[in-house]
């Protein structure tokens, strides 16, 4: 079975069908494109995935265990950590204390919580910025911030929301290694992106969504030629 199991997953808002059905599955080490055009619920189904919003239909399963309708914090302890969007950092907080904040998670003491997040923060790149308040940080950094505070948690799985939106190229390419470093390490990934470069490079599968609905699952090759996605979403072919 997979690591992580999408069942047959609907959620409205009021009459609005922001998801309808969707199922797929994400394989334990791998890493999951999830994209699509802007409205096309690749966020919700992330705020379904990680306890949010409950499904208004389906199931979600991680591990064999049914997670939908547990809370963000339960499910987090199960080992699905997730970035967002818009980056949220503890903005009065060191890089390091915000790090350690998430440690409390897994471990009690300060001591502890120390140990994980100078690990982390070296791993992400982040240890000469340390002692910097994170409300000062640059977009890249925040972005590097965001995904220590998820791995800090120690989680198997990790779901990034657009890490790479607004980063230079010599960042883009510093997220990248990080994300590769991430999947070395045998921790699961899904990724919503729209640096369709990024994605096609990175992912060993992708789901497209559009209009709240499952369009295609596959490689990224038969992704980026996939008629109805072109149409739909790239354009023209992507080569991969």
């Amino acid at each position: 079975m997979s690591m992580l199991e999408v069942k047959g997953v609907s959620r409205f808002f009021g009459g609005l069908a922001a998801l309808t059905d969707i199922s797929f599955g994400v394989e334990k080490g791998e890493i999951l494109g999830l994209i699509g055009p802007n409205g096309a619920g690749k966020t919700t189904m992330f705020n379904v995935v990680n306890g949010f919003y409950p499904p208004s239909r389906g199931e979600v399963y991680f591990n064999q265990k049914k997670i939908s309708g547990l809370k963000p914090h339960q499910i987090c302890k199960m080992g699905v950590a997730r970035t967002f969007q818009v980056v949220r950092p503890l903005q009065r907080m060191s890089v390091l204390d915000n790090v350690i904040a998430s440690a409390f998670l897994r471990v009690k003491s300060r001591a502890q919580a120390e140990e994980i997040a100078f690990e982390t923060i070296k791993f992400t790149g982040l240890y000469d910025d340390r002692d910097v308040i994170s409300k000062g940080l640059p977009l890249g950094k925040r972005k590097k911030l965001e995904i220590a505070r998820a791995l800090a948690t120690h989680p198997e799985m990790l779901l990034l929301d657009e890490s790479f939106a607004g980063l230079n190229p010599t960042e883009l390419d510093e997220s990248i290694g990080i994300i590769r470093r991430i999947k070395e390490r045998g921790i699961t990934i899904m990724i919503i992106e729209h640096h369709m470069k990024v994605i096609m490079a990175i992912s060993d599968r992708i789901v497209v969504l559009s209009y709240g609905q499952k369009l295609a699952e596959g490689t990224p090759h038969e992704i980026g030629n996939n008629p109805l996605v072109i149409e739909a979403y790239l354009g023209e072919a992507e080569s991969a």
